[in-house]
């Protein structure tokens, strides 16, 4: 893939059998997007070669087994900087805000995710929202490596699947944080001084 410009930055096994997972990582929602679009392609045209089939659907087995996402780990200059929780806390909050906020989230996530994000299998349950660090089972899990850098990095929201379409993912995203910024209060850092 890389002969392709694409930035994979992992593969390995998932939960259900057969069930693989790829970490695409790029700078830029459009580049993010368009790198995955085309790393779908190829895994699809490398499986046709072999006489295989891969299945997008964001529950391929039915049963207790795990679903499939496109978890979405994003990052702004705020959430680069930020340097204290309450920055983050006010971003996470932004995604929950209102049911209307979650449903639209949940609109742009890819079709079926109700056979997925069903509160069990390291999911949150669709209609509702919450965060935590480290938090596997959480909408959105704050990265423990942001802690432990200051409260500067990156957020994952999990709630995204497999098939999604990663340009409206990231547009949805970039819609709330973008609202987040706008509200968010200001804070202290450990040094007295005042950032938003």
């Amino acid at each position: 893939m890389s002969r392709c410009h694409l930035n994979v930055e992992g593969i390995n096994a998932e939960v259900a059998t057969g069930q693989w997972e790829f970490q695409i990582f790029s700078k830029g929602a459009k580049d993010a997007g368009d790198q995955v679009w085309v790393a779908r392609y190829l895994i699809e045209r490398t499986a046709e070669k072999y006489g295989l089939a891969i299945n997008w659907h964001c529950k391929p087995v039915s049963g207790d087994w795990n679903g499939s996402g496109m978890h979405a780990n994003f990052s702004n200059s705020l959430l680069r900087n930020a340097g204290s929780k309450g920055a983050y806390d006010t971003v996470c909050q932004a995604f929950g805000v209102s049911p209307e906020i979650i449903k639209a989230h949940i609109d742009a996530y890819g079709a079926d995710n109700h056979l997925r994000l069903t509160g069990l299998h390291e999911t949150q349950s669709i209609d509702k929202f919450s965060y935590g660090v480290s938090d596997r089972g959480a909408s959105i899990r704050i990265p423990i490596a942001t802690v432990e850098n200051g409260w500067k990095g990156w957020l994952e929201d999990r709630r995204p699947n497999s098939a999604a379409d990663p340009y409206k993912v990231a547009a949805r995203i970039i819609k709330t944080v973008k609202m987040a910024e706008v509200m968010a209060p200001v804070h202290q850092n450990g040094n007295g001084v005042l950032v938003k």
